[in-house]
């Protein structure tokens, strides 16, 4: 079945949907309503909807097809009048299954009164009981003692025995989304991925050893001169700094174009049942996301170009060598609605790092403007967020290698987002990400260091100069 290009509103009474569906014969639809759930199947389409809330078939409900535009629309009710459905620009939202309701087990007490025994088969029951006894005399001192330690109800001393090891019956190990993957990079020793740091080793890898890599890489590509040189020539940096996202000012809600639509329309249908745990871990890996997403719209003024899927590629850990956040031990008693500083600062050093040690332009100044770009992100809300993602995957999907990162990452990212991310821990977590202080300490390199001696040279340039002056100032007295 072909999933159709729809658009949905509403009325104060009304939810109206709007289904392309050209050359089809209307006299085969069938439309069946369930409480919040729409289905519609009229072949090759069929469309399932869930709204935010319940919707009747009644008198004032109708389904009319217009051959010549090729649109099917469908007026419902609501069952509460007035009632506002939010969110139905949201399309992966409204295709998303929805969340079945847990089960729980009945158990029926068929009689409470305690089982009848036949006097035969309790005598027999009481004779070989009475013949079982334990001859302490065979048995080591230290038997005897837990022995009659037992027999005493003493409190003898207790250990938590160590959990036995993970089993693991393959050599893959999962990675992506929630860890939903594994077979991407079987053969990435025949293709160009340059910025894949597990090699061929991709498949086999645990955690701890991707993100040992993914820091010694760091190291490896760490240059001082590089990043002197750039700071040194602050003028190419300072038009970077100046350059505002087009996404971060203007109207808030600004509907989604059809590109986009198309885009949202193609996500994959899924539900996504996320431990408190893991929804923490994402709204950590999607500020790394961002992040990457906003180096390459600065760097290129928000118009990518065939680097651009490299850059944010290089620049996203959970890519590069598929080491998602967190970065530091996490709480037990941890929340996805609080984030401490030191929580935040430990998730954006990798991406600090790696904007100092990969791309063209290495600037701490840069890398602060993209943080504050994330916090404007979002703060702007769930509809922003949506648009960067979406802008990031097809900018992954336009690439011939760097397409597996939207596969195992980004569609999904961009359905989770939209069906489950909460709006308010959005715009929390902006707030924060806008006001949190990163040191330069933090990278575990020199930077301040650095800075210093080119600043020292500007100095010795600077005075250079002022005396070079002074000399041409005595000599022409001299020579009139």
């Amino acid at each position: 079945m072909i999933t159709p290009r729809f658009s949905c509103s509403q009325t104060d009474i009304s939810i109206v949907v709007s289904i392309y569906c050209p050359s089809v014969r209307a006299s085969d639809v069938e439309i069946h309503v369930d409480e919040s759930i729409l289905s519609v199947h009229i072949a090759p389409y069929f469309l399932r909807l869930n709204f935010p809330g319940n919707v009747l078939e009644d008198d004032h409900s109708s389904a009319v097809y217009d051959p010549a535009a090729g649109f099917f629309t469908v007026t419902l009710t609501k069952e509460t009048r007035g009632q506002n459905f939010p969110d139905l620009d949201l399309l992966a939202k409204l295709l998303a299954p929805k969340s079945a309701k847990p089960s729980v087990p009945v158990i029926e007490v068929l009689n409470s009164e305690p089982a009848q025994i036949a006097d035969s088969d309790e005598q027999n029951l009481i004779d070989s009981t009475s013949r079982l006894s334990l001859d302490t005399t065979a048995l080591s001192d230290e038997q005897r003692e837990i022995f009659h330690a037992a027999e005493n109800d003493w409190q003898l001393p207790q250990t938590v025995q160590e959990p036995l090891p993970e089993l693991h019956t393959s050599q893959e190990k999962r990675y992506g989304f929630l860890d939903l993957y594994t077979g991407y990079f079987r053969h990435v020793g025949n293709t160009e991925n340059e910025i894949n740091e597990l090699g061929t080793d991709a498949e086999t890898l645990p955690p701890e050893e991707r993100r040992r890599r993914r820091v010694t890489h760091e190291e490896q590509k760490w240059d001082e001169e590089a990043y002197m040189a750039d700071y040194a020539e602050a003028e190419s940096i300072d038009e970077l700094l100046a350059w505002m996202h087009p996404h971060l000012f203007g109207l808030d809600e600004v509907p989604f174009s059809d590109a986009e639509n198309m885009q949202m329309l193609r996500l994959p249908r899924k539900e996504f049942l996320a431990s408190p745990s893991q929804t923490r871990h994402l709204y950590l890996t999607l500020l790394t996301l961002l992040f990457a997403f906003a180096y390459d719209a600065r760097t290129t003024q928000s118009e990518p170009t065939p680097e651009s899927a490299w850059t944010i590629c290089a620049l996203t850990p959970a890519f590069s060598a598929l080491d998602p956040p967190p970065y530091r031990p996490q709480s037990s008693a941890a929340s996805a609605e609080s984030y401490s500083d030191d929580d935040l600062a430990a998730t954006l050093i990798p991406a600090y790092r790696r904007s100092l040690s990969f791309p063209l332009y290495r600037s701490w100044s840069l890398s602060e403007a993209c943080r504050t770009d994330v916090a404007h992100v979002l703060k702007k809300g769930m509809r922003t967020v949506v648009r960067c993602l979406l802008e990031m995957r097809a900018i992954l999907d336009a690439h011939e290698v760097y397409y597996v990162y939207s596969r195992i990452w980004m569609d999904d990212f961009c359905s989770w987002v939209q069906a489950y991310a909460n709006e308010a821990t959005l715009k929390q977590l902006g707030k924060q990400v806008e006001k949190l202080h990163m040191q330069k300490s933090e990278t575990g390199w020199n930077l301040e260091d650095l800075e210093a001696a080119v600043d020292e040279e500007r100095g010795r340039d600077g005075d250079s100069d002022d005396e070079s002056e002074d000399e041409v100032e005595r000599m022409v007295p001299a020579q009139l």
